[in-house]
């Protein structure tokens, strides 16, 4: 059940007594961030200030409290739960004792530091149809908070400016160009000088992707950057989409919107006044049905550097042009200063999905380097003079399906990755997942639902991968030298490869938790396991690490989904003990973990109703599935039902809950604006023939 907005009474800080100076004013305000405290950060390392911590959002934290030489003394402080049980992303936000943080569908929790008890939450009540536009789930990666306020997006895109005393609304705003585009918002707004940003999500639904910059104070639009030109035959919204527009085909399909949606990372460079924003991939993948004439089609995938001003484009670079495969550029990117070649550079880095580490001079753009930090088969490497990507023939799957790394997954996610300027390392959740590209016959695209214009499966390693080896499948860490170019350490995590998110400290610590519910402890320096706790939870948020009253903790969200995947692993924790949201939080002499109780053993799959559809007629049932079902329901063990598994109501009541949304207020949307009650039909047939396929298995089992 959804919480309603609670408050504490001793949070009425906000009532400032007159006559006090403007100092003190702020000091008293609940959630009071600047520019002056931000980029003076250093100064109080037990903070936590943005999702990343700091300017350069490097997740890195000073504290040394809890170190090498203790933290197999690290144990359970306490937990909150969020009354969720599904994916949670988001890396709390802390700042006078309070922890900040988005769950599903942007509901924003306020949280004491030191005991977990809640002080506010506000639910944003977003109509349970919009998860039909969110393809990862209906997840947040946070807030941004700043002068007293929460700011704060729902997955309906709604931008929030909240009181941080209470979570009182001071101003809302639409962030869509109109409601009937399938976009959705996962991410968490940015600061960027007196502008609060957002982006939002739904490539493959048929949406064409932009930023927006509302004013601080009075949420008034300042200035929209499409990220994708746009029918040239049409006016175009500011001038870069001309110069865009040449990297595409005329006859492009504008209709479908093309894609490049900034879902995720962006970060602020007050010195410079620069925001940089990645974007994604083209929608559909298939460049051949998108821009048939080929072409970079700019500015998919790419790296903008945006003056938050005035909404210009300061420079750009492209990680993957003609996007083919999915392969976004919207992973973390991280801020700092390095030695290159024996000059001191501003610099930002990034691993995105395509398997490469990319260094860039932030102030112009430049390309310092770029190697591959996963398995690679796509590209042979990076041209460092025109900074472009030389493609191998098994990266074309026009005319037979290939086997290609990385997969749509990517090499890296959008689990925040790590930089320690002790060890001057990042630290990536990486990952190595080959997969089966294949383009789909008679493309055909339904706004609404899903239009990759391919189909990819994991599947058996063949001697297509070439060098590739079998036994580095799956999720690893990697510790990549930026200065050089190359990987210092790595560790493997297991034959599945989606983990959490990374913390790095002073205290020459690396810590994740992973899917089977460990939160591991590494030695930054050399990858070394220095301990181990079992939370009972799958995770895929990162960690933080805060101080209160001269007490270190660590604090990590567990709620697994919102990646590439609507099941759970074999082995998880959440397979074992459900999947109840909560903040964990750890400290040095604390206790086990709390676990949840074991989950009872599934029932058997019931007897399905008989088969009568006609070949056809199943046929169109799994093709619809896959296109419009098939992103959640993967019909093996997971956070979405196994559909199989229908029992004889659910079997008679399918077409109310799927065309008319009977389920809505548990996140199943009604799908009678996209589909046709034979349509439906067709799709039900295909999971009845899918019911008796498992059921005579189960059955030879016996």
């Amino acid at each position: 059940m959804r919480r309603l907005i609670t408050v504490l009474t001793i949070i009425a800080l906000n009532l400032i007594v007159g006559g006090c100076s403007e100092q003190e004013s702020k000091e008293d305000i609940p959630g009071w961030i600047d520019r002056d405290r931000l980029q003076n950060v250093a100064s109080e390392p037990g903070s936590w200030l943005t999702g990343g911590r700091d300017f350069g959002e490097t997740h890195f934290s000073p504290l040394t409290k809890i170190n090498d030489k203790n933290a197999n003394q690290l144990g359970f402080a306490w937990q909150y739960f969020t009354d969720t049980h599904r994916g949670l992303e988001a890396t709390p936000i802390f700042v006078d004792g309070v922890l900040y943080f988005t769950g599903n569908w942007g509901i924003v929790f306020a949280v004491d530091g030191k005991t977990g008890e809640e002080i506010w939450t506000f639910d944003p009540e977003v109509p349970g149809k919009w998860a039909r536009n969110a393809c990862c789930d209906i997840v947040s990666r946070g807030v941004a908070v700043w002068q007293g306020r929460v700011y704060a997006a729902s997955l309906d895109g709604r931008l929030f400016a909240l009181d941080a005393a209470n979570g009182e609304v001071i101003w809302q705003v639409d962030t869509f160009p109109d409601r009937t585009t399938p976009y959705a918002i996962t991410g968490a707004p940015r600061i960027a000088g007196d502008k609060v940003v957002i982006g939002n999500g739904g490539a493959e639904y048929g949406v064409r992707g932009y930023v927006t910059a509302y004013d601080l104070e009075s949420g008034t639009q300042a200035w929209r950057f499409y990220t994708v030109p746009g029918d040239p035959r049409k006016p175009f919204e500011h001038p870069e989409l001309e110069m865009a527009s040449k990297t595409w085909d005329p006859d492009s399909r504008w209709d479908i919107g093309g894609g490049g949606t900034a879902w995720d990372s962006m970060v602020y460079d007050p010195e410079l006044n620069l925001l940089y924003v990645g974007t994604g991939n083209g929608s559909p993948w298939v460049q051949t049905e998108r821009s048939p004439g080929g072409g970079d089609n700019l500015f998919l995938s790419s790296i903008l550097a945006i003056n938050p001003d005035s909404g210009r484009l300061v420079w750009h670079y492209q990680t993957t042009p003609g996007d083919n495969w999915d392969y976004t550029a919207t992973q973390p990117i991280i801020l700092t200063e390095l030695n290159i070649d024996g000059k001191r550079r501003k610099i930002l880095m990034q691993a995105p999905k395509n398997g490469f580490f990319y260094v860039l001079d932030r102030v112009t753009g430049e390309l310092l380097s770029a190697e591959k930090y996963a398995a690679v088969t796509w590209a042979s490497h990076v041209d460092m003079a025109t900074g472009k990507p030389q493609i191998l023939p098994q990266a074309i799957y026009d005319e037979e399906p290939k086997f290609i790394l990385p997969s749509p997954a990517g090499a890296h996610n959008w689990q925040p990755m790590a930089y320690n300027p002790n060890t001057g390392l990042v630290y990536v959740p990486a990952m190595n997942d080959p997969a089966l590209f294949e383009k789909r016959e008679n493309f055909t695209f339904i706004k609404g639902i899903n239009n990759q214009g391919a189909h990819f499966t994991e599947g058996t390693i063949t001697s297509e991968i070439g060098e590739f080896d079998a036994a580095d499948a799956g999720g690893f860490i990697v510790a990549w030298d930026p200065v050089k170019a190359a990987p210092v350490w790595k560790r493997k995590l297991g034959d599945f490869i989606f983990h959490g998110g990374i913390l790095t400290t002073a205290g020459n610590l690396v810590i994740q938790a992973r899917d089977d519910g460990l939160l591991v402890v590494y030695a930054a320096d050399t990858g070394q396991v220095l301990h181990q706790i079992q939370t009972g939870s799958s995770i895929v948020a990162a960690p933080l690490a805060y101080i209160i009253d001269g007490q270190q903790y660590i604090a990590v969200l567990a709620g697994y989904g919102g990646g590439p995947f609507g099941y759970f692993p074999v082995g998880s924790a959440v397979e074992k003990y459900g999947n109840e949201g909560r903040l964990i939080a750890f400290k040095l002499g604390g206790g086990d973990v709390p676990l949840p109780e074991e989950l009872p053993p599934l029932d058997p799959i019931p007897e399905p109703p008989a088969l009568t559809a006609s070949q056809e007629m199943l046929d169109m049932g799994e093709a619809l599935f896959v296109k419009a079902c098939g992103e959640c329901h993967w019909n093996i063990n997971g956070g979405y039902p196994d559909l199989r598994r229908m029992s004889v109501e659910v079997h008679h009541a399918f077409k109310d809950i799927v065309l008319h949304g009977q389920r809505e207020v548990q996140g199943m949307a009604g799908f009678s604006d996209i589909l046709s009650e034979e349509q439906v039909e067709a799709i039900h047939s295909h999971l009845i023939r899918l019911s008796h396929d498992a059921y005579r298995e189960q059955q030879q089992e016996k």
